[in-house]
């Protein structure tokens, strides 16, 4: 974890040093096309794993109330922050 950490504090340093050179724009296309690879790979190894699909109607009713309910909580909180922090006329 801390690895991570570390690598992700490098490239926030890496991406203020190289701000607005055109080597950066590359980076949203690569962005884009390195979270869907991982997608695609992730569903392989679920779609694989023959004790979850064969387990995916007992466990999938769980993660979609997990899911509802963390995407319910997060609309939630971002509009909470928005009218705490966001408010019209310029006052913050």
């Amino acid at each position: 974890m801390l690895r991570i950490l570390i690598l992700l504090v490098i490239g926030i340093g890496a991406g203020i040093l190289l701000r607005g050179r055109s080597c950066v724009k590359v980076t949203k296309w690569s962005i884009q096309a390195t979270v869907c690879f991982l997608l695609f790979v992730f569903g392989i190894s679920i779609g694989s794993n023959r004790d979850l699909i064969d387990n995916l109607y007992n466990f999938g009713w769980q993660a979609m109330v997990i899911a509802a309910l963390g995407v319910t909580g997060s609309i939630v909180a971002a509009r909470l922050a928005q009218r705490l922090f966001f408010r019209k006329g310029g006052k913050s």
